[in-house]
């Protein structure tokens, strides 16, 4: 078994447990793998911190150093594994792979993927950073920042990691004036070449932000001409449809 494949099959086993507790039969059971692989598999978890074992019931959950950075909300649930229908249909909807994503200080965590079913797909970012001004997500978060955190970020180092990286804190105002109209992000190849990409929010019961979804595809077809405006709108619809859910 290869590396990437023994993560993903543990980020399945996750997602599953972010639902509720299970025992090694039932974990199988819903990851549709054999039991040898997943008792292996919670047991390196384990050893991680990343879920936990009832010693007398003999079921597992999420652990606490997990818990944490996969954002617990109600009913038990991880965020994270909330989102998986919502990304489902977004790739679906739009022949593009989905994320989502959470701000880990002057970053965003590319938590999850769901990829569609295309001939041409690009790398996946999954488990990977990014700085909050190069990429939608970061700028649909930048966009709810209080001015004190904002003017702290854009005095920071504002790297670019290509040539249309846009690092200019007065254009990036500019761009975080017209989120909050927009209620979504775009960004065409400022963070890799070839790349483009479209957030939006995701808020919490208090009306904070929690999180952000984005769809991002290869820049010679995503998006089509004239489809921008549309495929930000229905993310937004999307994104209000998961904060509903948690309010």
């Amino acid at each position: 078994m290869s590396g990437v494949q023994s993560v993903q099959r543990a980020f399945s086993i996750l997602r599953a447990l972010a639902a509720s507790t299970m025992g090694v039969t039932e974990v199988a059971k819903a990851v549709d793998l054999p039991k040898s692989t997943v008792a292996r598999l919670l047991a390196t978890l384990e050893d991680e911190g990343a879920v936990n074992q009832d010693s007398a019931r003999g079921q597992y959950r999420i652990g606490d150093g997990l818990a944490s950075m996969v954002n617990e909300v109600t009913g038990g649930k991880s965020l994270t594994a909330l989102s998986y229908s919502y990304l489902t249909r977004l790739a679906t909807e739009m022949g593009e792979t989905s994320g989502i994503g959470f701000c880990e200080g002057a970053q965003i965590y590319y938590a999850d993927h769901v990829e569609p079913d295309a001939a041409v797909q690009v790398r996946s970012w999954t488990g990977e950073y990014a700085p909050l001004h190069l990429v939608p997500s970061g700028i649909v978060t930048l966009s709810n920042f209080s001015g004190e955190e904002l003017d702290a970020y854009l005095a920071g180092d504002l790297v670019e990691t290509s040539p249309r990286s846009v690092s200019k804190p007065t254009e990036i105002r500019s761009r975080l004036d017209l989120v909050r109209i927009q209620g979504y992000a775009w960004g065409f190849e400022e963070f890799a070449e070839g790349l483009n990409s479209v957030a939006a929010p995701v808020h919490g019961a208090e009306g904070e932000l929690v999180a952000t979804l984005h769809v991002h595809g290869p820049s010679y077809r995503f998006p089509k001409a004239g489809e921008a405006d549309a495929i930000g709108r229905r993310l937004a619809e999307v994104c209000s449809e998961l904060s509903g859910h948690l309010v």
